[in-house]
């Protein structure tokens, strides 16, 4: 919804809002009243929705090896000085399905064979990380 971000600002309490799909790690913007407001992008591209999409994914093994190559591709980025953030959208009634879930199995397993290449976290804390590592300057102190 076009409204989404202002209500969500105007409201209040919100650590972030994840209503943009147009960036690899999490930026600032300002409400009315010039106070920042963290945007986590969310993504359609690593995403199970694709399973339910014309030209998406057809079975749980092109799920996998899309998710561990935009991975590797991605940690390669960051040990070149340009680290990103990746989020993988979910939902139990298309991934959940067996043969999808194997696909997803797959990519946890290689997730977890990476140790301290990725952190494998909440948006809640990524946004927390955000908050203590990169709050914006000249406009008092983060809450965090």
């Amino acid at each position: 919804n076009v409204n989404t971000r202002r209500l969500v600002m105007e409201e209040g309490g919100f650590l972030y809002d994840s209503d943009a799909y147009n960036d690899d790690l999490p930026y600032w913007t300002k409400t009315q009243e010039g106070q920042p407001h963290l945007i986590i992008p969310y993504t359609l591209s690593e995403n199970d929705m694709r399973f339910a999409s014309p030209n998406g994914f057809s079975h749980g093994n092109e799920f996998s090896t899309y998710l561990k190559d935009n991975l590797t591709y991605l940690i390669e980025e960051g040990r070149n000085g340009s680290p990103k953030m990746m989020s993988v959208g979910l939902h139990c009634r298309l991934v959940g399905r067996p043969g999808r879930a194997k696909g997803l199995e797959e990519f946890l397993d290689f997730v977890a064979s990476l140790g301290d290449d990725v952190w494998v976290t909440t948006r809640a804390e990524i946004a927390k990380h955000w908050y203590k590592h990169h709050y914006p300057e000249g406009v008092g102190r983060s809450s965090l």
